[in-house]
């Protein structure tokens, strides 16, 4: 009699499960914080487009915008989870400090005479806590 030799053996198939565990492994913690870069990258961008607005109001007016964030009267726009807290506002600059409610770090930005602000130390670039 002769026997069908087709397929895997038990062996075989373990040891394939066994290699994609350990290189599942390697890989999965490599986007694991992936999340966290997203939230921080909103707040940045977010922290830039209301440089972008303050400009806008200031050559407008010669004064920049101090109140809420978000407010129908500056034309600016939140993403979503993040809030935005304005500081020092004066005629000659402005400092800003962003969270996001699904991480603990905070990114700042200032200009002019408003700053800095921790952990932003260049003047219009966003800087996060580590």
């Amino acid at each position: 009699m002769r026997r069908d030799n087709r397929g895997f053996t038990l062996s075989e198939l373990l040891i394939v499960v066994v290699i994609i565990g350990i290189l599942a492994s390697i890989v999965v913690p490599k986007f694991a914080n992936g999340k966290e870069r997203a939230m921080i990258a909103a707040m940045k961008s977010d922290l830039h487009n209301l440089m972008l607005a303050q400009e806008a109001v200031y050559s407008n007016g010669l004064n920049y915008y101090n109140g809420p964030v978000p407010d129908p009267s500056f034309l600016f726009n939140v993403s979503q989870s993040i809030t935005i807290t304005l500081v020092n506002v004066t005629s000659g600059g402005w400092g800003a400090t962003a969270t996001h409610s699904g991480t603990s770090r905070t990114c700042s930005i200032y200009v002019g005479t408003g700053g800095p602000v921790a952990p932003a130390t260049v003047e219009g670039d966003p800087a996060c806590t580590p």
